[in-house]
């Protein structure tokens, strides 16, 4: 992938084994078939952030998984461990690695948004040149994307976070404010974490490009509760 040599992707990836990923998918849809729709979601992932420029770098979980991660996505990525502690540390960590890494524009993302616009990417990164920070809210009151350019970054933006509840988002803004962090805010978008986000997910995209990617064929031909 030809890269914009100060801006990286950190994407948060597992090992999509049946039962580990996707769990509120699983008590819905079996365990066998919400692995497979992540499988697909972090692929169609992958295949728009190979039409950016810019770097990327995995940050996979559970610590032993990289010999099958990188034989199924391959070896060109740099991948990185997540740490050990709950999700605000995971990412905090992220961060410090990825700007060790001397690079001086970084955005997170999670791998439950399988079709999250190319444009919203270039957005993300494009705000960086003149705010500190960036943030992308979700429609469940978290957030799908944060980004920070080096010298800015705020590590208290990970501490004492409610996650997993719909004050996520508000509360990390708050912390920016106290900060003086100049924040730039993205349009909202969809994580999909439930049966009837799947639903959504199909509805949104049926006159789409997405139509054609991996997760979508996947849900038309084998998930008859989401058409």
């Amino acid at each position: 992938m030809s890269a914009n040599s100060d801006s990286c992707v950190l994407l948060f990836v597992k090992w999509p084994a049946p039962g580990k990923v996707k769990t509120r998918l699983a008590k819905q849809l079996g365990e066998m078939r919400a692995a497979e729709i992540y499988r697909n979601f972090v692929l169609d992932i992958l295949d728009t952030l190979r039409n950016l420029d810019v770097s990327l770098m995995i940050c996979f979980e559970p610590a032993d998984a990289l010999p099958e991660l990188q034989n199924w996505l391959g070896r060109d990525y740099s991948y990185v461990v997540q740490s050990n502690g709950n999700l605000g540390k995971k990412m905090k960590n992220a961060f410090v690695q990825g700007f060790a890494r001397a690079f001086s524009r970084l955005v997170l993302i999670g791998s439950d948004l399988p079709d999250l616009p190319a444009d919203f990417f270039n957005l993300a990164l494009s705000s960086l040149d003149t705010h500190d920070a960036v943030l992308g809210p979700s429609y469940d009151g978290g957030y799908y994307l944060i980004g920070f350019i080096k010298h800015a970054f705020l590590p208290e933006a990970f501490d004492n976070v409610a996650w997993g509840t719909d004050r996520v988002f508000a509360h990390t803004v708050r912390i920016l404010k106290r900060h003086q962090t100049k924040l730039f805010v993205l349009p909202r978008w969809h994580d999909v974490d439930t049966l009837e986000d799947l639903k959504s997910l199909v509805a949104r995209n049926r006159n789409t490009n997405f139509s054609d990617s991996r997760t979508f064929s996947f849900l038309q031909e084998q998930v008859a509760e989401v058409v």
